[in-house]
């Protein structure tokens, strides 16, 4: 990358310009297969069905004034770059795949799989390996080829708390980061800011870190998101559209849904604007979390455009300006995706 400085964010169709990506949906979903739902008797993956479902929801997105939507569903969960890549083309969304796994329960047994004697949980490193080489390298299409290099390095902590296996995931995810330049999505387990400082302890740039969750079922609405804004990463309310009860939650970068009480769109509007009134605006993202095609859960079966066509006018209506929405949609996922000089 020295040859060039112009910012640039990894696609599934290369880099491109950070200039260009327009309207960000941050943490979304495209095809989300729980894993081994793939080879289920009772589970049919018709791929040019899939393209149709997808392409349908992108391309609405894109009316509504969508530029770029951000899978971050991570290793193993159904991530299919040829695919990716045809959608990409054929819709002009800017599509970015992300690496990473986890939680722990939703890893495949190979890297659960001790390797050492006495036997340990998979250290950080071998994570960061595994991580880094495919947002240097190029996203490995299984025993075929390596495509497109990650642009985002997600994964997600147990939700009674992080497991060992959890803080390698973690710890590997944020010294693959660091590498690479490619910024780090984490969903936390318990505790958002004892998740957030693990990454922290790695020297992890807290402009470097989104940490997602803050507004699902149980997450103390505000408090949390605000302190994670604080400390200088990026609050992530990746539910909009979801009120109520449990939701679809799903299987989006390893989430496992559950518990009650979903904040209302008008209650997340209102932190919104509480955040911009303490100064913490320009550390807030927002995503639907929506699934395009859910194979093995239930999904969320909301449109990726909702965050533009049913939230946006929500902000307006609190006061919140053309600059501060563009601030929110535009920018500040911008800032994070920009892969930085490692």
């Amino acid at each position: 990358m020295g040859h060039s400085t112009t910012p640039t964010v990894n696609t599934v169709l290369g880099p491109v310009p950070a200039a260009e990506l327009g309207v960000v949906a941050i943490h979304e979903a495209l095809l989300s297969v729980v894993p081994g739902a793939e080879h289920a008797w009772d589970v049919t993956i018709d791929r040019a069905e899939v393209f149709e479902t997808l392409a349908a929801k992108l391309t609405e997105f894109r009316t509504h004034g969508g530029g770029t939507l951000v899978d971050r569903t991570g290793m193993f969960h159904g991530r299919d770059l040829p695919l990716y890549e045809a959608l990409s083309r054929t819709t002009g969304v800017h599509l970015v795949a992300s690496t990473g796994q986890g939680p722990e329960e939703l890893l495949g047994g190979y890297f659960l799989t001790p390797q050492t004697n006495p036997p340990t949980p998979w250290p950080a490193e071998k994570f960061a390996e595994l991580f880094a080489l495919e947002a240097a390298e190029g996203m490995v299409v299984p025993r075929v080829e390596r495509r497109g290099p990650a642009g985002l390095i997600a994964t997600t902590a147990t939700r009674t708390g992080m497991t060992a296996t959890d803080e390698s995931l973690f710890r590997g995810a944020a010294r693959a980061a660091l590498a690479t330049g490619v910024p780090v999505s984490v969903r936390y387990g318990a505790d958002a800011l004892h998740d957030l400082d693990v990454l922290l302890d790695e020297h992890l740039p807290a402009d470097r870190i989104a940490v997602a969750g803050l507004d699902r079922a149980g997450a103390d609405l505000g408090a949390a998101a605000l302190e994670v804004a604080r400390r200088g990463a990026y609050a992530v309310l990746d539910h909009i559209g979801t009120e109520g009860g449990a939701g679809g939650g799903g299987a989006a970068g390893g989430e496992a849904g559950g518990g009650d009480g979903h904040p209302t769109d008008a209650e997340r509007a209102d932190l919104v604007a509480e955040a911009f009134a303490a100064g913490l605006g320009h550390r807030l993202l927002l995503s639907v979390g929506a699934t395009g095609v859910a194979k093995g859960h239930p999904g969320n079966d909301l449109p990726y455009a909702h965050l533009l066509t049913g939230f946006v006018p929500l902000l307006h209506e609190r006061g919140l300006d053309e600059a501060q929405v563009r601030r929110l949609l535009v920018d500040n996922p911008r800032e994070l995706l920009t892969v930085r000089a490692a």
